[in-house]
């Protein structure tokens, strides 16, 4: 009887052609001194990049051969664990690998109960680790104990630069442990605080730290409760930062009183160039504020208002102000009422600035469509759970079929949100063979 030990190479090579990724790289690893030999030659494990292993209920028991794994593998360099189930006992066996893995660039572990206690071993972890670059640990239930943890990792820290604490109730006191981390951390460029209830407290606490940090690029702040007074708060710290490029604001009730201290921010400001204020209650007269900030803001360039209310007289004026703008190259303004005969107006105002733009729609109403400023390309309807093989294939079906049905060329420009269907590996590898450019908005964005 004929064991791994004793079986012909070739054989074993046929064996590992009929396992799955999660088997190859969870189970068959220091299984004896040959295999591992032998898995280290196999070109299926040597090409092994990226590891989606979401949506398994793993548990911490699962977490544990994943950590065993990380620990002398060295091809790995995406990880995608969300919706696992995993606690605080299996993030501490991811983060005893990540002290020793030195190829893992980014990890997905949001939407698992790891709380503080988990959060605080990733962050320990965090410290010594030198190679992960973007860290997704979104609902999670963190709290701001847990963000005290993560901002103590922060300050010593010095590859991470993308860090999502989406929807975690961080609270204000969490944001003030972050931003007191920004003071000093000078790697972090993307950070998400979405969902987290800082409120326009927690909004000052975040311009304090803009004030001095010279890094961040990208922040998201949706979903924050932080009103017109948190938006005033963040248009002064518009005002003097100096790096700041991508902003969202959506779904903070920030109102035309808001909106003005936004554009009173926009005027003066020289690096913000995307800007969603989507779902805020701005009705005319605010977007009559944020337009009249266009007729001397030149860095702008893609401004979201849709689902604001703005109506048929705030379209107006936003038509009548793009006459003057020469920057603006992607407008938003879905679900407000604007009329067609306006949004004809808006459109040849934006004629002189843009690149064609195809912009991604969707979401829970199950259908699949794509728009650009001359109109609506193909519409498909979808049955059944979206995961990233399906919508690959939506792609290959509609999207160059829809540019050429719009008569917009080759050289078109995709908009779509950062769900991680919309960004797996597939459809990133599908839109690099293509050749197509892509515009990745925030994530989840409503």
């Amino acid at each position: 009887m004929r064991t791994f030990s004793t079986l012909p190479v070739e054989l074993v090579y046929r064996i590992m052609d009929h396992q799955n990724d999660r088997t190859l790289f969870c189970s068959m690893q220091n299984i004896c001194r040959r295999l591992n030999q032998i898995l280290s030659t196999y070109q299926r494990y040597q090409t092994l990049i990226t590891l989606d292993l979401n949506g398994n209920a793993i548990g911490d028991g699962g977490s544990q051969h994943i950590a065993d794994a990380l620990r002398t593998n060295t091809t790995l360099i995406t990880l995608q664990l969300w919706c696992n189930e995993i606690g605080a006992e299996g993030a501490q066996h991811i983060a005893n690998a990540l002290r020793t893995n030195t190829t893992l660039i980014t990890l997905h572990l949001w939407h698992n109960a790891i709380g503080a206690e988990g959060t605080q071993h990733i962050a320990n972890a965090l410290r010594t680790n030198t190679t992960l670059t973007t860290l997704h640990l979104w609902r999670n239930a963190i709290g701001a104990e847990g963000a005290q943890h993560i901002a103590n990792a922060l300050r010593t820290n010095t590859t991470l630069t993308t860090l999502h604490l989406h929807d975690n109730k961080i609270g204000t006191e969490g944001a003030q442990h972050i931003v007191d981390a920004l003071r000093t951390n000078t790697t972090l460029t993307t950070l998400n605080l979405s969902w987290n209830r800082i409120g326009a407290e927690g909004a000052q606490h975040i311009v304090d730290a803009l004030r001095t940090n010279t890094t961040l690029t990208t922040l998201h702040l949706n979903r924050n409760g932080i009103g017109a007074a948190g938006a005033q708060h963040i248009a002064d710290g518009l005002r003097t930062n100096t790096t700041l490029t991508t902003l969202n604001l959506s779904w903070n009730e920030i109102g035309d009183e808001g909106a003005q201290h936004i554009a009173d921010g926009l005027r003066t400001n020289t690096t913000l160039t995307t800007l969603n204020l989507s779902w805020n209650r701005i009705g005319a007269e605010g977007a009559q504020h944020i337009v009249d900030a266009l007729r001397t803001n030149t860095t702008l360039t893609t401004l979201h208002l849709n689902r604001n209310g703005i109506g048929a007289a705030g379209a107006q004026h936003i038509a009548d102000g793009l006459r003057t703008n020469t920057t603006l190259t992607i407008l938003d303004l879905e679900g407000n009422g604007i009329g067609d005969e306006v949004a004809q107006h808006i459109a040849d105002g934006l004629g002189r600035n843009i690149v064609p733009t195809v912009k991604h729609g969707g979401g829970n109403v199950k259908v699949w469509g794509c728009f650009s400023w001359n109109g609506v390309g193909n519409l498909v309807f979808i049955d059944g759970h979206m995961i990233g093989e399906m919508y690959r294939g939506i792609l290959e079906n509609n999207l160059l079929q829809s540019a050429q049905k719009l008569n917009l060329g080759s050289q078109i420009v995709f908009q779509q949100d950062n769900d991680p269907k919309h960004t797996s590996h597939i459809v990133n590898n599908w839109f690099r063979n293509k050749g197509i450019e892509r515009l990745v908005g925030p994530p989840f964005s409503p």
